[in-house]
């Protein structure tokens, strides 16, 4: 798996108009980004990881493993370390927030119930623990609530090429 260049190919790679769990690809990055625009304004980066958080799954052939953990790599030289740990992070998150909300499992997508198996289900104390002591803990759980509210069918959010600028902002950091 070679990360990302260019924003060029990281934007090809988010144009995957493929079915989703609810939404196409592209349409649940989109709605995620958007969310966390709406939601945390001056926080580009969260707003970034929530555009690039699934980038592993539109990828033919899939990355071997868990796809926030290859979704990083991916992204890491382009967009900095911090959209890297969130982007890493987000499938932790929804392992926390089944260990610590009772009902959060109950609001997930289907599919996002039937991947939970596979990544593990809740934490234990230990993994809860590690988790809580992380830099980006919080900022990983807004992340993953945007994720899950990003599956709205007709949502109007702005396109992808209106995020390019933000994400040249960054490239051109690195």
């Amino acid at each position: 798996m070679t990360p990302f260049a260019t924003t060029n190919e990281l934007f090809a790679a988010l144009a995957d108009e493929r079915p989703g769990d609810v939404v196409s690809a592209l349409s649940h990055a989109l709605q995620c980004a958007w969310l966390l625009q709406q939601q945390w304004p001056l926080d580009e980066e969260l707003q970034l990881a929530g555009l690039v958080h699934d980038v592993a799954s539109s990828l033919e052939p899939r990355p071997p493993g868990c796809h926030a953990a290859a979704g990083s790599q991916l992204v890491r030289g382009l967009l900095g370390p911090r959209v890297a740990a969130l982007v890493a992070g987000h499938v932790a998150a929804k392992r926390w927030l089944v260990s610590c909300e009772p009902t959060y499992r109950n609001r997930l997508s289907d599919n996002s119930r039937g991947t939970l198996a596979c990544q593990g289900e809740g934490f234990s104390a230990l993994e809860l623990a590690e988790f809580e002591a992380s830099q980006y803990a919080a900022d990983c759980v807004l992340l993953r609530r945007a994720d899950d509210d990003a599956k709205q069918p007709g949502r109007i959010v702005a396109s992808l090429g209106s995020w390019r600028p933000l994400v040249e902002k960054y490239v051109s950091r690195r």
